[in-house]
């Protein structure tokens, strides 16, 4: 059964209820042409199958609502006290037109800049089913789930929109908490796969259980999250970096040896400069030039030291890259030098193996390459690391909100399971 077909059965058997069950998931599927991450979900009523790009650091959900149609969509009127408490603006139409653009109603800002426009802000039911950290069960009903509508291309294909997962009140995971009155934690486990889905959790801090048989709740180190003081003004604005999640990066080992550069860049301002920050809309791990610079420096002198093996003409946009026919393969991905980003303490470390630090890329005319996944990002990014989706996959992450902590457990492929291995299939819950 293709992944498709799969995800349409796995929506559409169950009956639907309203519930203050606290635990809800979701399938997560990624589209290779674009390095994205979709979560698949029901919106509208009667309820729909909708995909949605994930954006980790984005502050709410953002609907392509041209053809919408929905008996319980409303919008929120302009000057309401809940327009008034988002900092909104109202929308000016030249007539009403349904979802997307109603006179006098709220709107919410798309971003920061004068250029960047608002979408009107409305409610619409929300379905995610229900789980054990086992299997999904029955559907349940967010019935006021708060997005805004606008116009958008270039999304990945079959996707309607992006949801927002970061720290605001309005993102997803937030909007479910509060219906669910429970502690706000969501846990991601993104799959490379483009044939099995990952999956999210949100409401449970486990069991996690994934193929065969594995709790891999019983496997999180934990770090704290630094929070950011609120940017710009009280406006609501889907991009703001108060909304991401910072995690304190204090040094980066190759192969066990620590990397010289200046570690002042690790520090996190509370605006947003510096530090390290987890994206999903980021494909690869992108580092500060100096960073950059030390880590593939060391990366190539340790593959040489190991293996005698140089380098061959790279693939834009990677910098290092090898023949795959002169690299091993194990079960945590091709035999490489491990990366090790240490966190607060020495011993809490987030390890990457060459399933998450190397990308096989296809050079036309010869044998395909493994190339070191990691970007140069330039002297003067605003963040000097950014941690991308391909070192994120097949990594169980758990965001902690109520405990302003990170659970990792650094790849799975080492507990013998992948992010693919979640059974989807439907129990009675």
């Amino acid at each position: 059964m293709s992944i498709k077909s799969s995800l349409f059965f796995f929506f559409l058997v169950p009956l639907l209820f309203k519930t203050s069950f606290p635990a809800f998931l979701a399938p997560i599927t990624k589209d290779l042409a674009k390095t994205k991450y979709s979560l698949s979900i029901y919106l509208k009523t009667p309820p729909q199958h909708t995909n949605l790009v994930l954006d980790l650091g984005a502050s709410f959900t953002l609907l392509d609502c041209s053809n919408y149609t929905s008996s319980t969509y409303r919008t929120i009127p302009c000057g309401s006290s809940l327009c008034t408490s988002l900092g909104s603006s109202c929308t000016l139409c030249s007539g009403s037109s349904g979802p997307g653009c109603s006179n006098n109603s709220c709107a919410l800002l798309l971003g920061k800049s004068r250029k960047l426009v608002t979408g009107e802000a409305g409610f619409d039911s929300l379905y995610l089913h229900v789980t054990n950290g086992r299997n999904p069960g029955r559907l349940g009903v967010i019935p006021e789930f708060m997005f805004s509508c606008t116009l958008l291309k270039g999304l990945v294909k079959g996707a309607s929109g992006l949801t927002g997962f970061g720290r605001s009140t309005l993102s997803l995971p937030a909007q479910v908490s509060n219906f669910s009155s429970e502690n706000l934690i969501f846990t991601l486990c993104l799959s490379g796969s483009p044939s099995a889905p990952g999956v999210a959790f949100f409401g449970i801090d486990g069991p996690y259980y994934f193929h065969p048989e594995i709790d891999l709740s019983k496997h999180f180190n934990y770090t704290p999250l630094i929070m950011l003081n609120q940017v710009g003004s009280r406006t609501i604005s889907y991009t703001d970096s108060s909304n991401e999640y910072f995690i304190g990066l204090t040094s980066i080992k190759v192969n066990g040896k620590a990397i010289e550069f200046d570690r002042t860049l690790l520090s996190t301002t509370k605006n947003g400069f510096g530090g390290t920050k987890l994206s999903t809309m980021t494909p690869y791990t992108v580092l500060q030039t100096t960073i950059f610079n030390a880590l593939t420096e060391a990366f190539v002198k340790e593959e040489l030291a190991r293996f005698n093996l140089t380098v061959t003409t790279p693939v834009k946009p990677f910098k290092v890259c090898y023949e795959a026919k002169d690299i091993l393969s194990t079960h945590v991905g091709p035999s490489v030098p491990t990366i090790d980003l240490v966190l607060h303490d020495e011993d809490v470390v987030w390890r990457i193996f060459g399933s998450n630090s190397m990308v096989r890329v296809f050079r036309e005319g010869t044998d395909h390459l493994w190339c070191l996944g990691f970007l140069d990002g330039g002297l003067k990014p605003r963040t000097s690391i950014v941690i991308g989706g391909h070192q994120m996959e097949d990594n169980l992450l758990q965001f902690d909100l109520g405990s302003k902590r990170l659970g990792f457990t650094s790849s799975v492929l080492v507990h013998g399971t992948m992010c693919a291995n979640f059974n989807f299939t439907m129990q009675d819950q």
